[in-house]
Parts: structure tokens; C-alpha cells; sequence
């Protein structure tokens, strides 16, 4: 059974709360992160700030485009991902707190996927666009993780 009007504005609303915890973390990972091993990691999170920031954009036009409101900063609910962590130069920590993140961004969507199926194809088609974004985002970090934790 599909998902009322009002639960998926709801999932809509936590994704779109989600991307922008996301665009201020990698804000945050990009400009603290120190060494000279964090420099391509800094370059990958100051471009995927774009990318996330997009993402939030095109949640929030759904959100309004089925009846709902886009929440502010005083109704946005972030505090759910990892923090950047207090040492600059801990890359292997950040790293495994954006594929949390982006882990957790593609279970969103794929909640929304299948509450909308067979009723709202325009969000599910936005989700399913959302999800592989995602998904490229961890195989890329997964990438970059392998080269910190090899022995």
C-alpha cells in the first residue's frame, strides 16, 4: 500500500533535511581538514557541496510541487550525521562518517521509492535519479577509504 500525500512530504522533508546536513559537513571537512593527503579529499568534498546543495533544491520543489512546505532553519532537524572530528588531520574518520551519511541518504530514498510506487511517479523517479547520486558518492569514498585503511 502506498504512503499517504502527508507521509511522503514528511520522507521528502527528512531527505531534505539530510542533504543539507550533508552540505554543511562537507563545507566543515573541506576547509578543517589538514595534510598533505587530505588536499584531494578537500577538492572532492568543495565539489559535492554542489551536488548535495542540488539535491536539497530539488526535494524542497517536490515538497512544495505535492502540498507541502519547504521547512527553514529553525524547522530543519540535523544532528544525525557524525561531526567532523576534532583532529584536522583524521581523513580515515571522515571518510567513514560520509559514507554513513551517504549510506543513510540512499536508505532514505529507497523508502521513498517504494512508499511511492505505483502513485507518485514523479517522486519516485526524482528519488530513484537521487539514489544513483548517491550511490556514486559511496563508491567513490569507498574508493578513497581503501587507500587509508590498506596495510
Amino acid at each position: 500500500m502506498a504512503a499517504t500525500n502527508d507521509e511522503v512530504i514528511e520522507m521528502l522533508k527528512a531527505a531534505y533535511c539530510m542533504e543539507l546536513e550533508t552540505v554543511m559537513n562537507y563545507i566543515a571537512n573541506s576547509t578543517n581538514l589538514d595534510g598533505v593527503r587530505a588536499e584531494e579529499i578537500k577538492k572532492s568534498f568543495a565539489a559535492d557541496v554542489t551536488a548535495e546543495l542540488m539535491h536539497a533544491q530539488e526535494l524542497g520543489r517536490r515538497i512544495k510541487q505535492i502540498g507541502g512546505f519547504v521547512p527553514g532553519s529553525a524547522e530543519v532537524e540535523i544532528g544525525g550525521q557524525q561531526q567532523p572530528p576534532e583532529d584536522t588531520t583524521d581523513v580515515a574518520a571522515v571518510i567513514n562518517a560520509v559514507i554513513e551519511a551517504e549510506a543513510a541518504a540512499c536508505s532514505q530514498h529507497k523508502k521513498i521509492i517504494k512508499a511511492t510506487d505505483g502513485e507518485d511517479y514523479v517522486t519516485q523517479d526524482m528519488c530513484i535519479r537521487l539514489l544513483a547520486d548517491e550511490e556514486e558518492h559511496l563508491v567513490l569514498f569507498r574508493g578513497f577509504l581503501k587507500e587509508y585503511t590498506k596495510a
